[in-house]
């Protein structure tokens, strides 16, 4: 909507704000990714957050810092109940071949450690050679939050892949 108020401060968070009429653009305020043969890839909402202790972190941010650790393939983030800080952090992960889960559990956790601080270290980091997609391909992170907190999946209609949530349950350990 270009009616709609798009910087109530500074407009710092949600990038320029059109100078003219010429210059306008639609901020679906949505994290895509493009790759080298032009397909675009959905990656979630810029605006998705997991409050920890109080504390607000961008999904984006943990799962670029996630998925960014070498050996990881693909990954997705969500937030979980906790007892002691309301939200905790959980990483689904993909690991590519000739990396163990150990060394990479290691690693995710050192990597947001250090680009976003201990705060934010995953509660629980579960491997898996998939995470659950639409048949176009978004990750089904409603599901991953579902799986999280033991809770009911709902429609499982859309999936491409119904079949990795029952292995994704299988390794998913609730404290």
């Amino acid at each position: 909507w270009p009616g709609m108020p798009r910087a109530l401060l500074d407009g710092a968070d949600w990038g320029s704000v059109p100078d003219s009429a010429g210059d306008w653009r639609y901020y679906p305020e949505d994290s895509v990714s493009v790759d080298d043969d032009g397909y675009i890839t959905f990656l979630g909402r810029i605006d998705d957050a997991i409050n920890v202790a109080g504390r607000r972190f961008s999904t984006k941010e943990l799962e670029s810092t996630v998925a960014g650790v070498t050996g990881v393939a693909e990954a997705a983030v969500v937030g979980a109940d906790d007892e002691t800080t309301g939200t905790a952090v959980y990483a689904f992960a993909s690991p590519e071949d000739g990396y163990t889960e150990s060394e990479l559990r290691a690693a995710i956790e050192e990597g947001v450690v250090n680009a976003i601080g201990g705060i934010a270290r995953p509660k629980e980091i579960v491997f898996t050679p998939d995470l659950p997609k639409t048949r176009s391909g978004k990750v089904m992170r409603r599901l991953l939050t579902a799986v999280a907190n033991d809770e009911d999946l709902g429609d499982t209609s859309a999936l491409r892949n119904p079949e990795i949530l029952g292995e994704i349950q299988s390794t998913t350990r609730k404290e």
